[in-house]
């Protein structure tokens, strides 16, 4: 038995046919891999408050139905990043290897909980 989510997409024309909520170009896989990484519901809201919560906890029930589609498109995307990646020269300065490694660190895409 097929169970309908009503604010999911499955689209070619839009995201290359990653399903994507309803109305955005927000792909299920990015909520569930943060769902996935520990971050809690509250902070997705707050990164995406257009959705508002119905969107996105049926995000969440779409990905565990449909687990195996959601897991071929994370790994898409990180096969295209993969592919995209180009690796820098190493700094040739103190100062250069300091800013690689506060870049390294990174910055999450939504604000602290």
């Amino acid at each position: 038995m097929r169970v309908p989510h009503p604010h999911i997409v499955v689209d070619d024309s839009v995201a290359e046919g990653s399903p994507t909520i309803q109305g955005t170009r927000v792909p299920v896989r990015r909520v569930f891999s943060w769902h996935r990484q520990g971050t809690p519901i509250e902070t997705i809201i707050r990164r995406y408050p257009q959705l508002g919560p119905a969107r996105i906890f049926d995000a969440l029930a779409f990905a565990y139905d449909n687990l195996d589609l959601v897991t071929a498109d994370l790994i898409r995307e990180r096969d295209a990043l993969a592919a995209e990646a180009t690796p820098l020269p190493p700094p040739a300065t103190a100062k250069g290897r300091k800013l690689e490694a506060e870049l390294a660190q990174g910055k999450l895409p939504f604000g602290k909980p």
